[in-house]
């Protein structure tokens, strides 16, 4: 029996990795950080063997080193996701996602009557914390468990 670790995704020199991201919402968390208009060189695996989690999905940004602002919205999503730093080809931090206290234009609020809904102005909502993630408008008080947001 051998102990031959094999890269399934690429290594970067310098850069960003997200690791630990439910496999099912590896395409909601490229849609949240915007990978469509980035200049950067993304590359990402899903349906990968986890040991702690079945499956899961990794994403790889060469040069790209995240602000905790834009990189903790993806934890209403991936609440298990992880950064890893890489410099060098090699790790030099590592920190899990934290759910931010807000987010503004990210979700749409499933309040039809709502005047985001209706009027060009942006999404704006409180994270509320319980056993699991939920959103409240800023403008209506409706409350989106975390199996109903829809992402903008």
């Amino acid at each position: 029996m051998s102990n031959k670790k094999e890269l399934i995704v690429s290594a970067i020199k310098d850069g960003t990795v997200i690791d630990h991201i439910p496999a099912k919402d590896l395409f909601k968390v490229i849609k949240i950080l915007d990978f469509e208009h980035m200049p950067n060189q993304v590359t990402f695996g899903g349906n990968l063997e986890s040991k702690s989690m079945g499956k899961k999905a990794i994403i790889k940004v060469a040069d790209k080193f995240f602000a905790d602002s834009e990189i903790n919205k993806i934890a209403l999503i991936a609440p298990t996701a992880n950064l890893n730093i890489i410099r060098n080809y090699e790790v030099i931090d590592k920190k899990p996602v934290q759910l931010p206290d807000s987010v503004v234009g990210l979700c749409k609020c499933i309040n039809p009557k709502c005047i985001t809904n209706s009027e060009p102005m942006q999404t704006k909502f409180e994270v509320v914390k319980d056993d699991s993630v939920s959103l409240r408008c800023h403008y209506c008080g409706k409350i989106t468990d975390s199996e109903h947001f829809t992402l903008l």
